[in-house]
This record gives structure tokens, C-alpha cells and sequence, in this order.
């Protein structure tokens, strides 16, 4: 029969018990490093799933990153093409006065009747006022000048005084100097005098017609 140690003092078992309690508890440790372990190795499923996400992530990082090189070699573009374009804004408003000047004085020497050599000097001085606009306009410079009649704006028209004339209100009555644009800026707006309707004298004369002559219908009587 095998010895019954439950008949030994305890002093004699305390050995035993701490061997057994030393070995569960690394049981324990182990199978719950196990279960770490298979709790932490991703299943295929999982691992497919995370690389699809990093591959969609790593996408929308390259889509952004290319739209910011576009917009960066857009801006360049523009800033290249504005710098081209608008240079010579200084230059050109200089200029202009040069263009003022040879303009007056055409108006006033064509007023005259001149003959020989003046007449070739004013001719001469009108070829180089051509030459100077058409140089303008090859750099982009062109000239606006507006017509009696023509459309109001704002954007190209600077309106110095408001007079009745045959034109429609709010049309232009008359050009004092022409306007220059550069581009799509404008460089000097065009000095015009808006027209605020044709007088009251006129307005009444058209709305009767003839002196002394009764409107049609005007022999009718309206009354009930």
C-alpha cells in the first residue's frame, strides 16, 4: 500500500506545496502567453483587410500630393505669364503722356488749313503717333476709345460730368480722352461725360409734334 502522506506533519509538506504552486503558476503563465500570442498573430482575413486600408491611404496621399504639384505649377504659370504681361505697366502709363501730347497737337494743327511744308510736318506727326499706338498694341497696350452712344462701364469709362444730350440716359454723351487697358487691366480709364436724356424742351416737342397742330385723337372726347 502506498504511504499516506496526509499523516505527515505540515512542516514536512511545505516543500511539496510550494513546488506545486511554483509549477501551476507557470502553467498559468504559459498558456496565457499562448493566448496573447494567438490573440496578437492577425488572421489572413485581417491582414488583407489592413493592407487594403494602407493601400487606399497611401493612394489618397499621392492624389494629394499630385493635386499640390498642379496648383503649384499653375500658380507659377500665372505669376510667369502676369510678370510678362504686366512689366511694362510702368513704362507704358509714362508713355501714354506722350501719346496725349501728340494727339492734341494733331487736333490742333488739322484744324488749320495748312499747305507745303507744314502740311508735311502735321503728316508726319500723325504717322508718328500711328507708330506709337501700334507699337503699344503689339505690347498688349490697346486703346479704348469711346463713342457717343456707346454703353457706360464702369471698368473702362470714368465719368466726369452728367449732360442732357440726344443719347439714351445713361449711354455716353461725349469723349474727352481716350482710356488704355493692358491686358485684362485697365491702365487709364477713358474720360466720357454720361448722358442724362435728351432736354425737357425736346422731350416736349416730340411728345407734340408741329406748332399749333392738335395730336391725333386729341379732338376726342374722353369723358363719360
Amino acid at each position: 500500500m502506498a504511504e499516506n502522506n496526509d499523516d505527515q506533519p505540515i512542516e514536512d509538506r511545505i516543500e511539496e506545496i510550494e513546488a506545486a504552486e511554483a509549477a501551476a503558476m507557470a502553467e498559468a503563465e504559459a498558456a496565457e502567453a499562448k493566448a496573447e500570442a494567438e490573440q496578437s498573430e492577425p488572421s489572413p482575413e485581417d491582414a488583407i483587410r489592413a493592407l487594403q486600408a494602407e493601400l487606399e491611404e497611401t493612394r489618397d496621399r499621392l492624389l494629394r500630393t499630385a493635386a499640390e504639384v498642379q496648383n503649384a505649377r499653375r500658380r507659377a504659370e500665372k505669376d510667369v505669364k502676369d510678370a510678362r504681361q504686366y512689366a511694362i505697366s510702368g513704362f507704358a502709363g509714362d508713355v501714354l503722356n506722350v501719346a496725349d501730347n501728340l494727339s492734341r497737337a494733331l487736333q490742333v494743327a488739322q484744324s488749320e488749313s495748312l499747305e507745303g511744308p507744314a502740311k508735311t510736318l502735321v503728316d508726319g506727326v500723325a504717322l508718328t503717333e500711328k507708330t506709337l499706338l501700334s507699337t503699344l498694341e503689339r505690347h498688349g497696350v490697346k486703346r479704348v476709345d469711346p463713342a457717343p452712344g456707346d454703353a457706360f462701364d464702369p471698368n473702362l469709362h470714368q465719368a466726369t460730368t452728367q449732360i442732357p444730350s440726344e443719347h439714351r440716359s445713361g449711354t455716353i454723351a461725349a469723349s474727352f480722352a481716350p482710356g488704355y487697358v493692358i491686358g485684362g487691366r485697365t491702365l487709364r480709364a477713358a474720360m466720357v461725360a454720361v448722358s442724362a436724356g435728351q432736354p425737357a424742351g425736346a422731350q416736349e416737342n416730340d411728345a407734340n409734334p408741329g406748332d399749333g397742330e392738335s395730336a391725333p385723337g386729341s379732338g376726342v372726347d374722353v369723358k363719360a
